[in-house]
């Protein structure tokens, strides 16, 4: 049997696989986030050890876990753990969704060399920014940082011992030729960096090593089980739902959106906003835009109603044009395409006779148009996207998923209920690392439940009113 264990923001996913590809079963554990200043996210690395702890504990109640002959690790991207010489952490590591090393980016951003050599612009979710602020801002405790390593793969370090990453996650820290999948030197010393304190760098499939005694005695598993490097969380996903090749790609309504295409070759266009990533397996990679108030926003707007997210979306009958009402869901600033972590949300043409269900549908349509911004910045670098494959939490809501195909004018398949995200992609990738399979073989497509189509006599509606969204935004930017 096979583990995948993802790190999420919220918490630890662990998934029990059989070696035939199949799931046994799953669990989970919830971690807290700290939010000490406006801007600011963070979590103590220790609670994603309890975490780990919990999931496993509850995994190993359930199922015998003797039979584990590895674990793929799966993990929030961009996050920023800083350890000293003995391994021990210095400070709550800074997360994704941190936007503190705002105008640490910029200046990182000016100099060419970054997008040239990362292929990425520096958003300052990225580690490089993060890491950066804390030597301006923290001189004690930068320091003192010996080593800095990715949420994931400080597990795999607490695991095993060993500092490592792979390809996947370790291109979304600024400071790695993402093309020649390795670090460059060159993006280290500009931000003040060192090769040393870098992790080694794997393929997902690669072999950290076998689980320390101690620690496989602590969580019930076997001594010789080995520790796969594995991926961040979107690559790790599109493992999970078989996204691989030229063409493939899902879209996620998860807390952020996700629009993301597989690539055969490296095709960066910074200028888009579009990340261009290391995908978990060899010789690929990936693109995605990102925006980061999906399920956000409709969770925001259940908060200030007071109504749970399920029943303001179950109170939306068939699929309607959109209406006068327009949000912009930029509630913790915007990646792709804006590249703005200051700017802020909007309602606009909010009327006297505005009801809770116009405000429902304003919410998931200003996503969904947030959305079709990342597909037309995809389409301008060349990936191709024939259809999509929706997961996430806001998939439950038929309404919502039509009105992204419409948006969209894609097909969007909605997969059979089971175990297909970012966990699965994990223990996926240990499979193929213990055994050697091929990546091809063992991460397939999931079985669909159903395709919804484009509504023809609402696209040009929805095309109309994504171009009176997209005018809005220098509109809202220009506000003092």
């Amino acid at each position: 049997m096979f583990i995948g264990l993802d790190l999420g923001t919220s918490g630890v996913r662990a998934v029990l696989l059989r070696d035939d590809g199949s799931v046994r079963d799953s669990a989970e554990a919830a971690t807290p986030v700290a939010h000490p200043h406006p801007g600011w996210s963070e979590q103590d690395p220790a609670d994603w050890i309890a975490a780990t702890r919990a999931a496993l504990g509850e995994l190993g109640a359930r199922q015998s876990l003797a039979g584990v002959r590895g674990i793929g690790l799966s993990g929030q991207m961009h996050g920023a753990t800083l350890l000293d010489e003995s391994g021990a952490v210095l400070r709550p590591c800074l997360l994704w969704n941190d936007t503190r090393s705002h105008a640490q980016a910029a200046r990182l951003d000016a100099d060419p060399d970054f997008r040239r050599i990362s292929g990425n612009i520096v958003f300052p979710g990225f580690t490089a920014p993060k890491v950066l602020w804390v030597a301006e801002h923290e001189p004690e405790a930068f320091a003192r940082t010996a080593r800095v390593l990715l949420p994931k793969d400080y597990l795999s370090f607490w695991l095993t011992g060993r500092a490592a990453s792979d390809m996947s996650d370790s291109a979304g820290t600024a400071w790695m030729d993402v093309g020649r999948r390795a670090w460059s030197d060159v993006l280290l010393a500009k931000s003040g960096m060192r090769r040393d304190q870098m992790p080694e760098l794997l393929e997902g499939t690669g072999i950290v090593g076998p689980l320390r005694p101690e620690v496989a005695r602590d969580l019930g598993l076997p001594e010789g089980a080995l520790v796969i490097a594995g991926g961040g969380d979107n690559a790790a996903s599109a493992c999970g739902v078989g996204a691989l090749a030229e063409g493939d790609g899902f879209v996620s309504l998860g807390t952020s959106g996700v629009l993301l295409a597989a690539r055969d070759g490296f095709a960066p266009a910074p200028e888009s906003a579009v990340h261009t990533f290391c995908h978990a397996i060899p010789d690929t990679w990936y693109q995605m835009g990102v925006i980061l108030a999906a399920t956000d926003s409709l969770n925001w707007l259940a908060r200030v109603t007071g109504t749970r997210p399920a029943d303001l979306t179950q109170a939306l009958g068939p699929l309607r044009a959109p209406g006068r009402l327009r949000f912009l869901p930029y509630l913790s600033g915007e990646r792709t395409p804006h590249n703005d972590s200051a700017i802020r949300g909007a309602l606009l043409n909010l009327d006297i006779a505005s009801e809770q269900a116009d405000l429902t549908r304003a919410v998931i349509e200003g996503v969904s148009f947030a959305l079709k911004d990342s597909l037309i910045a995809l389409q301008s670098t060349g990936a191709r996207l024939d259809r999509l494959l929706a997961i996430g939490g806001g998939t439950r809501s038929r309404y919502w998923v039509e009105l992204l195909a419409t948006v969209l004018n894609l097909p969007i398949d909605l997969p059979q209920s089971g175990e297909f995200g970012a966990a699965l992609g994990a223990a996926r990738l240990a499979l193929c690392g213990v055994t050697g399979a091929a990546p091809s073989e063992v991460m397939t497509k999931p079985p669909v439940a159903e395709t919804l189509l484009p509504r023809p006599d609402l696209t040009a509606a929805c095309e109309a009113a994504h171009a009176a969204f997209a005018a809005a935004y220098p509109a809202l930017r220009a506000l003092p």
